[in-house]
């Protein structure tokens, strides 16, 4: 059991004994009755020992909470499966209250032992959460209010710690891209070297036993004397980059901070940034693409995220590693700028200086970000080279404000789009596709 506060404090009916016993005494003293005396006594000392007996015979309690899903998707329900098991001294009725985040509403009361405890006398509780917002919510502890069996005194456990519950973004559906070709069902590209007399035994290997036969390589048969096949075609997986401006600056524009998400420093701009990400991530992930995340210092995505699974990762393959990169987006906040210090008042590295993809297989590159100026344009520009779709989403309250942004930017070979937290991210997306050239705000060109 853990109990981390104890409190004591008499029932309605425990504090008339106490009142009616001050009573008896003051009428044994007043009129010298001793039969008054005794009585006040009693009526006092009823429940002191009740409340005594409640905190010497405290019962033990183990508490198990869990959830499911265990990562949970903004705007769906998670189902909360809480089971209390007492220990040791066997307890009395209690009613225990689940400890929630105000977001969350009430908090769910029931009653111990429930109606269907089991032999060891556990009992399962289950209630529902769900949130519209994304973040890492603090579920728990429990708080168990006993009273003693004459109901005259009572007491409040604190039962249990508190669980995590991660909140993920959502993904949104996004239309087909034309500006993406097909990978193979494996999720890569085959590529393919032309075979030169040079490379014929860096190309070919010994026949085993089940080899097809059309595979049979016959020059280098011929050179060897023995059966020689052709190796395996080089694969190679492509990736998509995704870059995220995680920087306050980019994302205060006008935009209310912390909106209802706890500690998480966040705005309604960024939170369109964050549902970009993750729908892009699950698009490329299902157009047969790897993807890669990072911040515009090109420093892993999720370093700064306490639901992140592994905060060093920047790879995520598949539907395992886009689930992980959603749960380290759950509680990913924006990040301030670090105190200016002596001699050096811009001890900041240059946002997107240091990004280069050039090492990753060719795939789509895809930057996400809030305002920025054209200075940080001018830096960004050159990295266009590395991608075979290199793209660009701002979001800002004024698009329009961006305009010299995005002519740099496509002058240097980006696909770039400009948009309100209005626009819907599917939207945002089919005006890379179907309106490069066009600056949006909430449905309309600016």
């Amino acid at each position: 059991m853990d109990t981390s506060s104890v409190t004591r404090f008499f029932t309605p009916r425990g504090w008339g004994l106490v009142c009616a016993g001050a009573a008896a005494l003051l009428g044994a003293v007043t009129l010298g009755r001793r039969d008054l005396l005794a009585l006040a006594v009693l009526l006092i000392a009823l429940p002191v020992l009740a409340a005594a007996l409640l905190r010497l015979f405290k019962p033990g309690f183990e508490v198990e909470r869990s959830f499911s899903p265990p990562l949970v998707e903004t705007g769906t329900a998670a189902t909360v499966s809480l089971r209390v098991l007492s220990r040791g001294t066997p307890a009395s009725e209690a009613l225990i209250r689940e400890g929630l985040p105000f977001r969350f509403g009430p908090s769910p009361v029931f009653r111990f032992p429930s109606g269907y405890a089991a032999e060891n006398g556990s009992s399962t509780y289950e209630y529902r959460l769900r949130s519209s917002r994304r973040g890492l919510y603090g579920i728990g502890p429990v708080t168990a209010d006993f009273v003693d069996p004459l109901g005259l005194a009572r007491t409040v456990h604190t039962l249990g710690g508190t669980d995590r519950l991660a909140v993920a973004p959502a993904p949104l559906e996004l239309p087909p891209s034309s500006l993406f070709s097909a990978m193979g069902t494996d999720g890569s590209a085959p590529s393919r070297r032309r075979g030169t007399p040079s490379e014929d035994d860096a190309s070919t290997r010994e026949y085993r036993h089940g080899d097809p036969m059309r595979r049979v390589h016959w020059p280098a048969t011929a050179r060897h004397g023995e059966l020689m096949v052709r190796q395996e075609e080089p694969v190679t997986a492509p990736t998509a980059s995704i870059v995220l401006d995680q920087r306050l600056a980019s994302y205060d524009d006008g935009s209310p901070l912390n909106p209802d998400n706890g500690e998480l420093l966040t705005s309604e701009t960024f939170e369109w940034a964050v549902s970009a990400v993750v729908s892009s991530a699950v698009f490329f992930s299902e157009s047969g693409y790897g993807v890669r995340f990072t911040d515009e210092l090109s420093r892993p995505g999720l370093a700064r995220s306490p639901s992140a699974v592994d905060s060093s990762e920047t790879d995520f393959r598949g539907f395992d590693g886009v689930q992980n990169l959603a749960e380290g987006l759950a509680a990913l906040g924006l990040e301030s700028p670090p105190p200016p210090t002596p001699g050096n008042p811009t001890d900041a590295s240059a946002p997107f200086a240091a990004l280069d993809v050039s090492g990753q297989a060719p795939g789509p590159l895809l930057v996400v970000a809030g305002r920025i100026d054209t200075a940080q344009a001018h830096t960004l520009a050159p990295a266009a080279r590395y991608a075979r779709q290199p793209l660009v989403l701002l979001v800002t309250d004024r698009p329009a404000a961006l305009r010299p942004v995005l002519t740099i930017l496509r002058e240097a070979g980006w696909i770039a789009a400009a948009v309100t937290p209005a626009t819907p991210v599917p939207a945002a997306w089919s005006l890379l596709d179907h309106d490069p050239q066009g600056v949006h705000a909430a449905g309309g060109r600016v």
